[in-house]
């Protein structure tokens, strides 16, 4: 069997998956890390050779004794859990559910448990290897909104802004933000914490930054971010706007 998918290194550690039954098959699938997928801690185990605690999920099956790509997506979904039901496998290696209804509701309830996001697909479609509107990737924004601890300077305005999170009465690190502002906006940012400026970081532990300079918390920026790593910091966030008062995270 053929295995097509990114978590190589999984895959080699499952060595009952390449000899699947009698025949050949092609299937497809991805890993995930224990738990609420987190793309970010599933670098971070196979990095670190921490296999143990991954799971493999296979989503469609290509070929089964000739090629079945051209069968609906329902269809060979429900070939792929008959090969592995007659096989008897079991974890690491998982059949991924799916869910067939309301494709907004479902993208509502992902946003609300902070998943990533959603894989939508049209059951009555063929395989194709390329991209296209049978198959989308939905990704959920996360917001919040955090203290500005620091910025880094550019000629006419700010580089990236260094944010905080309170955590009970600690004030922790929780990344920065380099994009989402025109040059306009970057110089009022720029006025404005001005303003503030201190000679010490704010945070309850500092934090070494070469090129920061670091200001008093009362300004604070509404960001837009995917998810939040296993280091605790923002992941491909974008910034939206500066406010002065209290933050609603």
């Amino acid at each position: 069997m053929v295995v097509a998918g990114r978590s190589r290194p999984l895959i080699v550690r499952c060595r009952r998956v390449g000899h699947i039954g009698r025949g050949h098959h092609r299937r497809r699938g991805g890993g995930r890390h224990d738990g609420r997928t987190n793309f970010s801690e599933l670098q971070a185990q196979l990095a670190a050779g921490r296999q143990g605690r991954l799971v493999y999920y296979a989503f469609d099956l290509l070929w089964r004794g000739g090629d079945i790509r051209t069968l609906p997506q329902i269809e060979r979904k429900q070939r792929l859990l008959d090969l592995l039901g007659e096989n008897d496998i079991q974890m690491p290696v998982l059949y991924s559910e799916h869910l067939i209804g309301d494709g907004q509701k479902m993208f509502e309830h992902a946003a609300k448990l902070n998943w990533e996001g959603i894989i939508s697909k049209r059951a009555d479609a063929p395989y194709r290897s390329e991209r296209n509107e049978n198959w989308l990737k939905i990704k959920a924004v996360q917001k919040g909104k955090f203290p500005v601890v620091g910025f880094v300077k550019d000629p006419s305005g700010v580089a990236a802004l260094y944010l905080g999170k309170q955590e009970g009465r600690d004030l922790v690190y929780i990344g920065k933000v380099g994009t989402g502002w025109s040059r306009t906006v970057s110089s009022q940012i720029r006025k404005q914490l001005d303003t503030v400026v201190s000679p010490k970081s704010k945070l309850t532990k500092p934090i070494r930054k070469l090129k920061a300079t670091w200001v008093e918390s009362r300004f604070y920026a509404d960001v837009e971010y995917r998810d939040i790593t296993s280091e605790g910091l923002l992941r491909a966030s974008s910034f939206k706007r500066l406010s002065r008062g209290q933050s609603r995270t």
